[in-house]
């Protein structure tokens, strides 16, 4: 696996100043971004449906929430849904990609299971530190917040939140072919980075806890001689000006 090209994250200062998403509002071309109204609606209505006993909120993280989370939690595990897998099934054009050139973010798709992490946020924190997860993964509603059972291995199953993907967003990409999904990887760039650096920091993620995903294992490959072909032909065509 080659060394990680790491782009600038987004942090927490970024989303809490915001300055992450301030920007957004004003481009053409995009699904419109939720207002922090909307946003705070929408959490509070997710925590309506919290479990009876309340206290400590779960959250599931499956894709850059698990190598950069920017929210506050005070204990993670490793742990899996039934359900729902890991898929680049949802279209970027901003963060990732542009909309000359779109990159593929991650969603839970319906269907098979998906290894992740459980991240623990303290009752007294709920509040806040959801918001901030709101604010990033909600932001022009392509994802649909959902309460699942969390399987912990050893340490049994906790009711938790996460996000699955919105099959009715423009951005949806259902399923495509591998070549599709790899070229859009190898290729696109957003004000968040290469496609490739939000690909392979997931890929370090999962094998530094262990977790072996066969499909992102198949695009490993397929990415990396995309990027250098790509490579190839930038410096063929500017050595050639």
């Amino acid at each position: 696996m080659p060394p990680l090209d790491i782009a600038v994250k987004l942090t927490r200062d970024e989303i809490l100043n915001g300055n992450a998403f301030s920007n957004f509002r004003a481009l053409d071309g995009h699904p419109p971004v939720w207002s922090e109204d909307q946003l705070r609606a929408s959490l509070n209505e997710t925590l309506a449906k919290r479990p009876p006993e309340g206290g400590d909120v779960w959250l599931f993280g499956y894709g850059s929430l698990i190598w950069n989370p920017a929210f506050r939690h005070a204990e993670t595990r490793l742990a899996r849904i039934q359900g729902w897998h890991r898929r680049f099934c949802l279209w970027t054009s901003l963060m990732r990609g542009s909309l000359e050139r779109p990159g593929l973010v991650l969603g839970l798709d319906s269907g098979g299971s998906c290894k992740g992490v459980a991240f623990r946020i303290p009752a007294a924190d709920v509040a806040a530190e959801l918001m901030i997860v709101w604010r990033r993964e909600m932001m022009n509603g392509a994802y649909v917040p959902r309460w699942v059972d969390i399987h912990c291995p050893g340490q049994g199953v906790v009711r938790g939140l996460t996000f699955v993907v919105n099959r009715r967003h423009a951005h949806y990409a259902g399923r495509l072919a591998d070549e599709a999904v790899a070229t859009a990887l190898a290729t696109a760039t957003g004000c968040f980075g290469p496609c490739a650096e939000y690909f392979f920091s997931t890929l370090h993620a999962l094998n530094d806890l262990g977790i072996d995903d066969a499909r992102l294992r198949s695009l490993r490959d397929r990415v990396l001689v995309l990027k250098h072909a790509d490579a190839r032909h930038a410096n063929y065509n500017g050595s050639g000006a």
